[in-house]
Protein backbone atom coordinates (compact mmCIF):
# COMPACT_ATOMS: atom_id res chain seq x y z
CA UNK A 1 0.00 0.00 0.00
CA UNK A 2 1.27 3.23 -1.16
CA UNK A 3 1.09 7.05 0.91
CA UNK A 4 1.60 9.95 -1.20
CA UNK A 5 1.78 13.16 0.93
CA UNK A 6 2.14 16.76 -0.32
CA UNK A 7 2.52 20.22 0.86
CA UNK A 8 0.64 22.09 -2.07
CA UNK A 9 -0.68 26.31 -1.59
CA UNK A 10 -4.08 26.68 -2.72
CA UNK A 11 -4.54 28.47 -5.87
CA UNK A 12 -7.89 28.83 -6.67
CA UNK A 13 -9.53 32.36 -6.36
CA UNK A 14 -12.60 30.42 -4.39
CA UNK A 15 -10.00 28.86 -2.20
CA UNK A 16 -11.34 25.48 -0.94
CA UNK A 17 -15.02 26.89 -0.31
CA UNK A 18 -18.41 25.72 -2.16
CA UNK A 19 -17.79 24.67 -5.30
CA UNK A 20 -14.20 23.77 -5.54
CA UNK A 21 -14.31 21.48 -2.29
CA UNK A 22 -17.41 19.99 -3.77
CA UNK A 23 -14.93 19.10 -6.65
CA UNK A 24 -12.39 17.97 -4.12
CA UNK A 25 -14.54 15.97 -2.39
CA UNK A 26 -16.04 14.39 -5.50
CA UNK A 27 -13.31 13.30 -7.15
CA UNK A 28 -11.22 12.54 -3.70
CA UNK A 29 -14.76 9.56 -3.15
CA UNK A 30 -13.62 7.79 -6.66
CA UNK A 31 -10.81 6.53 -4.71
CA UNK A 32 -10.16 3.59 -2.62
CA UNK A 33 -7.43 5.44 -0.91
CA UNK A 34 -7.84 7.07 2.35
CA UNK A 35 -7.61 10.91 2.03
CA UNK A 36 -6.84 13.46 4.85
CA UNK A 37 -6.29 16.91 4.15
CA UNK A 38 -4.72 19.28 7.10
CA UNK A 39 -4.45 22.78 7.56
CA UNK A 40 -2.30 24.10 10.31
CA UNK A 41 -3.26 22.21 13.66
CA UNK A 42 -6.42 20.34 12.03
CA UNK A 43 -7.21 17.45 9.98
CA UNK A 44 -9.86 16.46 8.16
CA UNK A 45 -11.47 13.91 6.13
CA UNK A 46 -11.00 14.42 2.34
CA UNK A 47 -13.85 12.83 1.56
CA UNK A 48 -15.68 15.03 3.66
CA UNK A 49 -17.46 18.26 2.27
CA UNK A 50 -17.84 19.73 5.84
CA UNK A 51 -14.46 18.93 6.86
CA UNK A 52 -12.87 20.10 3.51
CA UNK A 53 -15.26 23.40 4.26
CA UNK A 54 -14.05 23.52 8.33
CA UNK A 55 -10.51 24.19 7.06
CA UNK A 56 -11.11 27.31 5.71
CA UNK A 57 -8.53 27.49 3.09
CA UNK A 58 -8.24 30.65 1.00
CA UNK A 59 -6.51 31.39 -1.74
CA UNK A 60 -2.83 31.52 -1.09
CA UNK A 61 -3.29 29.14 2.06
CA UNK A 62 -0.34 26.04 2.60
CA UNK A 63 -1.97 22.69 3.09
CA UNK A 64 -0.93 18.83 3.14
CA UNK A 65 -2.80 16.35 1.34
CA UNK A 66 -2.36 12.57 2.24
CA UNK A 67 -3.24 10.08 -0.08
CA UNK A 68 -3.08 6.54 1.43
CA UNK A 69 -4.05 3.33 -0.50
CA UNK A 70 -3.55 1.45 -3.72
CA UNK A 71 -4.60 4.18 -5.63
CA UNK A 72 -2.81 6.95 -3.87
CA UNK A 73 -0.90 8.31 -6.73
CA UNK A 74 -3.49 9.03 -9.35
CA UNK A 75 -5.96 10.50 -6.25
CA UNK A 76 -3.18 13.00 -5.53
CA UNK A 77 -2.61 13.70 -9.00
CA UNK A 78 -6.29 14.65 -9.27
CA UNK A 79 -6.51 16.50 -6.07
CA UNK A 80 -3.70 18.46 -7.07
CA UNK A 81 -4.71 19.59 -10.03
CA UNK A 82 -8.18 20.77 -8.14
CA UNK A 83 -6.10 22.72 -5.81
CA UNK A 84 -3.54 24.45 -8.22
CA UNK A 85 -5.96 25.43 -10.56
CA UNK A 86 -6.43 29.15 -11.22
CA UNK A 87 -9.30 28.90 -13.20
CA UNK A 88 -12.79 29.26 -11.54
CA UNK A 89 -14.28 25.89 -10.87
Amino acid sequence: MATVKKELVVKNKQGLHARPAALFVQIANKFDSRITVRRDDEEVNGKSIMGILMLGAEKGSSIIIEADGEDASLAMEELERIIMSEEEL
